[in-house]
C-alpha cells in the first residue's frame, strides 16, 4: 500500500483509472442503449395498425429496460460503487472521485447513445445535438448525488440500506407513474418484468440487510 492510499489520498494514476473508467461505462451503457433500441426499431411493422396497436417483441421489451430513466440512474450508481470499492481512498476522497464518477458516467452515456444514433442513421454532423442540452445538464445535476450513493452502497446501517433500494425503488415507481412504452401491451409487459424484478431484489436487500443486523447485534452483545 502506497502512502497516499493509506491515508486516503489518492495517487494521480488511480484517480485516472476510475475517472475512465467511468466514461467507458457509460459509454459502453449509452451505444448499447442505442443498439438496443435500433433493433427494436427494425422490427417493428409500422403500417400494421395491429401491430402499432398491441404487437411487441423480445427486443422491444429489451430496448425498454435499457432505456428507461431508473436504468439510466442505475448506471450512475454502479459507478460510484464499482470504480471506488476497491480503490482504499479515504471516505472523503471516494466521495469526490464518485460524485465525479457519475457525473462522467451520465455525460459520457449521452453523447455515446446520440452518437450511435447518428452511426445508425448516418447522420454525422448532428450526433451532437441529441436532446439538445437537456439530458447533459440533468447528467450534472443528478451524477453527483448518484454517484455518491454508489459509495453508501457499502456501508452499514440504514444508509447503506437506503442506498441499495434506491435503483429497484426508483424502476418500481417510475413503472407505475411514468410508464414507458408505445403501447398499452408493451407498456404492461415492462411493467411485470420491472416490478417482478424490483420486488425481488427489494426482498433480497431487505432481507440480507435484516440477517446482517441481527449478527451484527449478537457479536457486540457476546
Amino acid at each position: 500500500m502506497t502512502n497516499s492510499q493509506e491515508y486516503g489520498r489518492p495517487g494521480p494514476l488511480q484517480s485516472v483509472w476510475i475517472l475512465l473508467g467511468a466514461l467507458a461505462l457509460g459509454a459502453a451503457f449509452g451505444a448499447a442503449t442505442s443498439i438496443a433500441n435500433g433493433i427494436s426499431y427494425s422490427l417493428h411493422d409500422f403500417e400494421s395498425r395491429d401491430y402499432s396497436m398491441t404487437g411487441w417483441s423480445g427486443p422491444e421489451i429489451v430496448s425498454l429496460m435499457f432505456d428507461s430513466g431508473w436504468a439510466w440512474a442505475g448506471v450512475a450508481v454502479a459507478a460510484g460503487w464499482l470504480l471506488t470499492r476497491r480503490s482504499g481512498l479515504g471516505r472523503t476522497a471516494e466521495a469526490v472521485h464518485a460524485a465525479i464518477a457519475g457525473v462522467l458516467t451520465l455525460v459520457a452515456a449521452t453523447a455515446a447513445y446520440g452518437l450511435a444514433d447518428a452511426v445508425r442513421n448516418g447522420d454525422f454532423h448532428r450526433w451532437y445535438e441529441f436532446g439538445g442540452s437537456y439530458w447533459f445538464v440533468l447528467g450534472v445535476l443528478l451524477g453527483p448525488v448518484l454517484g455518491l450513493a454508489g459509495t453508501f452502497i457499502r456501508r452499514p446501517g440504514v444508509a447503506g440500506l437506503l442506498a441499495r433500494l434506491i435503483v429497484p425503488v426508483g424502476a418500481a415507481v417510475q413503472m407505475a407513474v411514468l410508464p414507458p412504452g408505445r403501447n398499452d401491451v408493451v407498456r404492461g409487459i415492462g411493467q411485470a418484468v420491472v416490478w417482478t424484478l424490483a420486488a425481488l431484489a427489494i426482498g433480497f436487500i431487505v432481507v440480507r440487510f435484516g440477517r446482517t443486523e441481527r449478527r451484527r447485534r449478537a457479536a457486540t452483545t457476546s
